[in-house]
């Protein structure tokens, strides 16, 4: 897809449609689901995406996936009018902004968590809780692990990043003796 406007705007115009009639929930996990789909199947996606082959050709193959699925009829209507405006190759973004606007009008938050360990659950629900106070959301998260850190974390949200883990203390130690 030819930039993230475009792909803003299809998303806004299917989030305006899900509002209307309340389904946006629905609908963001069906561009999701088709989105996954393109990426474990990167063949289907070559021939939906491809303008060497004809409209015809490519809405058949649409077609096919779309008949299995259990996706809202105002989705696969969508999915058709990306591939005739020769956007489906764009499903990706498409999905992604969709699911930052339906974050927004949720008030969810999504961080990212990068510990050296597997964190426990009483810890997970205490971080959750820490990081809904300080953004006054609904938080998010996404674990993962870098045994690089040595220990502690690092939480990023947005633009804000939150560094606990002992090699930032230690690299602070460091620069610290030799100002």
């Amino acid at each position: 897809m030819t930039g993230s406007k475009i792909s803003k705007r299809y998303a806004k115009a299917l989030l305006s449609l899900g509002q209307e009639d309340g389904n946006y929930g629905e609908y963001g996990d069906n561009l999701k689901e088709f989105a996954g789909f393109c990426v474990d199947n990167p063949e289907f996606k070559k021939v939906i995406s491809n303008p060497v082959f004809s409209v015809d050709d490519r809405k058949k193959v649409l077609n096919e996936i779309l008949e299995k699925s259990t996706f809202a009829d105002l989705v696969k209507n969508f999915l058709r009018l990306l591939l005739d405006k020769n956007r489906i190759g764009g499903i990706a973004d498409v999905s992604d902004y969709y699911t930052r606007l339906t974050d927004e009008i949720s008030n969810i938050i999504r961080a990212e968590i990068v510990t050296a360990r597997p964190l426990r659950d009483d810890v997970m629900k205490k971080l959750d809780g820490v990081l809904s106070k300080i953004t006054a959301k609904t938080v998010k998260a996404k674990v993962e692990q870098d045994e690089a850190l040595i220990g502690g974390l690092v939480v990023k949200i947005g633009d804000l990043v939150l560094d606990g883990s002992v090699r930032a203390q230690l690299e602070g130690l460091k620069n610290h003796k030799k100002g």
